[in-house]
């Protein structure tokens, strides 16, 4: 058992080692390859730091594992915001949470922590009735944090976004992240091998196994947060860097919930 779990840890740090040095890394050369403004910077972030809980609810579905799943996704979420606000704190930006579109994103944040307490208390199985339901609230939750920035928080912020494109970089930044798509599926591969045999050959509760996911997952998160706010506090605007490390939260936690759990319900009832 002790090997499995060694195998267990190693590659579940080898896929958040590899979203981190490699995966977000390059997704934020190519943004800022791109131009884009920091909310779509945060919100690439959070999809990015996303896919170590997409390879693990992958390989847990596709093993017959949903409780393992759905642990994951809630200590996850939970150690997001819990991440979230510490960095905040750390890079002294508590005043900036004053602002209305960023309340509002908290609130966001904490249904994804309550949907799924909600689903484990009410021991609600995950079936395909969940689908489109999720589903829709995701495409709302998009809609809505769109709106709220507009409507708050455009016009409170200046951004240079006039840079030089490079295309051969851009270029490189793809290819990169391809080859990024394919090392983390086959890492994903093989934590699911490893996951399937601690639950079911060694019996090891399926959600000890998802909380242990969930806090090594969480790790990408805890690091972007951290350097959005650093990297935009050296160009003098602390802002930029909250509302690019409050839409990575918002954008993880809501894929996390609507989008990759889907995936895994659909997954489980195929």
């Amino acid at each position: 058992m002790l090997i499995e779990v060694i195998k267990f840890v190693l590659f579940a740090f080898l896929i958040v080692l590899i979203s981190k040095y490699i995966l977000v890394t390059y997704l934020r050369k190519l943004a800022e390859s791109l131009n884009l403004k920091a909310k779509t910077v945060g919100n690439i972030a959070g999809i990015s730091t996303s896919v170590p809980e997409f390879l693990s609810i992958t390989t847990s579905s596709i093993r017959g594992l949903p409780s393992a799943s759905v642990y994951n996704i809630l200590s996850s979420n939970i150690i997001n915001l819990i991440q979230y606000l510490a960095t905040i704190m750390l890079n002294k930006n508590t005043h900036k949470l004053k602002n209305r579109a960023i309340i509002i994103d908290m609130i966001f944040v904490a249904v994804t922590i309550f949907i799924p307490i909600i689903l484990l208390r009410l021991n609600i199985k995950l079936d395909m009735f969940i689908v489109p339901l999720f589903l829709l609230f995701y495409a709302l939750f998009s809609y809505l944090n769109n709106s709220i920035h507009k409507l708050y928080l455009d016009n409170e912020i200046k951004e240079n976004t006039q840079r030089k494109i490079d295309v051969k970089k851009i270029v490189i930044y793809i290819i990169i992240l391809a080859i990024t798509g394919i090392m983390l599926y086959i890492v994903g591969e093989l934590l699911g091998n490893s996951l399937e045999n601690l639950c079911k050959i060694f019996d090891v509760p399926q959600f000890v196994v998802g909380i242990l996911l969930g806090l090594i997952t969480s790790i990408p998160e805890l690091l972007t947060f951290f350097e959005s706010q650093q990297y935009n506090k050296k160009e003098k605007d602390e802002m930029l860097g909250v509302v690019e490390a409050t839409n990575n939260l918002v954008a993880s936690n809501t894929l996390n919930l609507f989008v990759i759990q889907t995936i895994g319900i659909l997954i489980l009832n195929r």
